[in-house]
């Protein structure tokens, strides 16, 4: 059997919730099958809260006319198929119990916890699509997709991902001294996510490869690297540096909007707060 090349094999890596440096790799989008267990322990505990709220109100209220009943019977299903899967969702950050069964968790796409308004939105299309169609078309979208997201996610903007995967142990990268200055005025916002895992995974395979492997290895990625990155590194600087350079930039620039953006939250709250002398 041939042997895949070491670039390749960094490069086939599944899709995954990449950000700044790519160390986020413990978070992989759950497969189809794993899925399909999760949601079929959901659709056991809506239907037996269905069937057992039917026949607790049938005792309860016997006598009642068919059109009570009938109401009823919509009123249970709407509290079983919608405002039940809506709560677990948003109460629990993405985790029904099917979910935490199998050990996977909602998340929106930039991998932070979901919120209200996407556990509507996923808990209004699983009625469509799962419910009235047998589960065809969510198996469809989950199929069709690289990560693994069914008509739902796609609307409210969220993946489902593995819990349950080891986190690797990356060492922190620093940038090089020597490049500190240039990777600071450079424009390294358009490297692609998969470019950058593969980079960093690269990176932290280099000690146990062969040196003439990880030469050819290091020196492809960074060429691909200094492609996209402007203005270009000075002349002469050593792929492993290079590539811990841009990465750990990349990284720190992360750091920094997801400060702004919590501190625009906060002001913002504080300012609603005010206003409404809450």
């Amino acid at each position: 059997m041939s042997q895949q090349p070491e670039d390749e094999l960094l490069l086939d890596l599944p899709p995954a919730l990449v950000t700044g440096e790519a160390v986020e790799l413990e978070l992989r989008p759950a497969s189809v099958l794993t899925r399909g267990l999760a949601l079929a322990l959901d659709v056991v505990v809506q239907l037996a809260v269905l069937v057992g709220g039917v026949v607790v109100y049938v005792v309860a209220t016997d006598g009642a006319d068919e059109a009570t009943l009938a109401a009823s019977a919509l009123a249970l299903s709407v509290l079983a198929l919608v405002v039940l899967p809506f709560a677990w969702e948003t109460l629990s950050r993405g985790r029904s119990p099917g979910k935490a069964a199998a050990g996977l968790r909602v998340v929106r796409d930039d991998g932070g916890p979901v919120r209200a308004r996407q556990a509507l939105v996923r808990v209004l299309a699983t009625v469509g699509e799962v419910w009235l169609t047998g589960g065809a078309v969510a198996a469809i979208a989950c199929l069709a997709s690289a990560r693994g997201k069914r008509v739902g996610d796609h609307l409210a903007g969220t993946v489902v991902v593995r819990e349950r995967v080891p986190r690797s142990q990356l060492a922190p990268l620093e940038a090089p001294p020597e490049l500190a200055a240039w990777v600071r005025s450079a424009d390294v916002g358009v490297l692609p996510d998969r470019l950058a895992v593969a980079a960093r995974t690269a990176l932290s395979r280099a000690d146990s490869l062969h040196p003439a492997s990880r030469e050819q290895l290091l020196g492809s990625l960074a060429t691909e690297v200094a492609a996209h990155v402007s203005p270009p590194p000075p002349a002469g600087t050593p792929p492993e540096r290079l590539l811990a350079a841009v990465l750990a930039e990349r990284r720190d620039r992360d750091r920094v909007r997801a400060q702004a953006a919590r501190e625009r939250r906060d002001a913002l709250h504080e300012r609603s707060r005010r206003l409404t002398g809450l």
